[in-house]
């Protein structure tokens, strides 16, 4: 007789029911993530200036923390950090920066290449030889190709991933059309790319945040960041969904404890628990976060 199918647990119940609300968030909020944000008021150059008549840049470097760019997964774009970036600034943070790449991109590392000019117009605009960088789900992967391949452990201090499929997730399908979705399937010539021996070592410190019901990850422990030759500290979410995984409060103080340098020599594995829906969402009012993240969210905010 064959055994009756296992019964959804209720971390998986609440987990999935979370996702649904984010889901339901999201898609209210991303009309307003569409256009690319604009320069913050104190960085935009004047058009009709000359550059030796501008103003002098106020450099930050050693008086504030390094500016922190967040990329986004896959069709998605920036309105997913909204309640992220704003609990960066309100925690000190003077740049953040949530940027988009284009739903035409089909290639990671093109989507990199474009990463890596637009972490040089950040470094020139604040002072800051160096950046953080937080990547959801392909804007991980995007991340860390520039660090491992195109010169970027130069820039990024700290990389940290969320829901990334480092070693290839078989939820995307073999067969896929999108150029994107067969990059991230296990065995992928840009995942056997970024397996490769880093035979110098690296000067980034990853974070890989990866969850344990995070149904896009298959298996989930793809999410996890396993090299030799990489500083890596492995953070298992516990409860969190996917999407979930920007927008969790318990996670979001694991990355300002990670961006803060208070974790800069560990390695390892750690724990963090799901919040719960009224403490993500708690403070967060609506009409605040759609009007900042259609301005632009306070990007470089001084």
């Amino acid at each position: 007789m064959r055994a009756l199918p296992a019964l959804p647990t209720a971390p998986f119940l609440r987990a999935t029911a979370m996702e649904l609300l984010v889901l339901t968030g999201h898609l209210l909020l991303y009309p307003t993530g569409v256009r690319a944000e604009r320069p913050a008021p104190h960085l935009a150059a004047d058009p009709g200036m000359e550059a030796e008549d501008a103003p002098p840049l106020l450099p930050t470097e050693g008086r504030a923390h390094p500016p922190v760019l967040l990329l986004h997964g896959f069709i998605d774009n920036r309105s997913v950090f909204v309640l992220l970036r704003r609990a960066l600034l309100r925690g000190g943070w003077r740049h953040v920066y949530a940027l988009n790449h284009s739903l035409l991109t089909t290639d990671v590392r093109t989507a990199a290449e474009q990463l890596a000019v637009q972490v040089e117009e950040i470094c020139a605009q604040t002072g800051h030889s160096t950046v953080d960088i937080v990547g959801h789900s392909l804007g991980g992967l995007t991340g860390r190709y520039y660090v491992q391949r195109l010169g970027g452990e130069e820039r990024v201090r700290t990389l940290v991933t969320l829901g990334t499929p480092h070693s290839g997730t078989r939820a995307a399908p073999p067969l896929s059309p999108h150029p994107l979705l067969r990059q991230i399937r296990p065995g992928s010539a840009l995942l056997e790319e970024l397996a490769r021996p880093e035979p110098n070592g690296c000067e980034t410190r990853f974070v890989s945040v990866w969850s344990d019901l995070d149904v896009f990850m298959v298996p989930q422990e793809t999410a996890r960041l396993d090299h030799p030759d990489l500083r890596v500290r492995n953070i298992r979410a516990h409860g969190v969904g996917h999407l979930s995984l920007p927008v969790d409060c318990a996670v979001s103080a694991r990355i300002r404890r990670e961006l803060n340098g208070e974790a800069l020599e560990e390695t390892g594995e750690e724990t963090v628990e799901a919040a719960e829906a009224d403490e993500i969402w708690e403070g967060a009012d609506a009409a605040e976060v759609t009007s900042m993240n259609a301005a632009g969210g306070g990007a470089g905010v001084a």
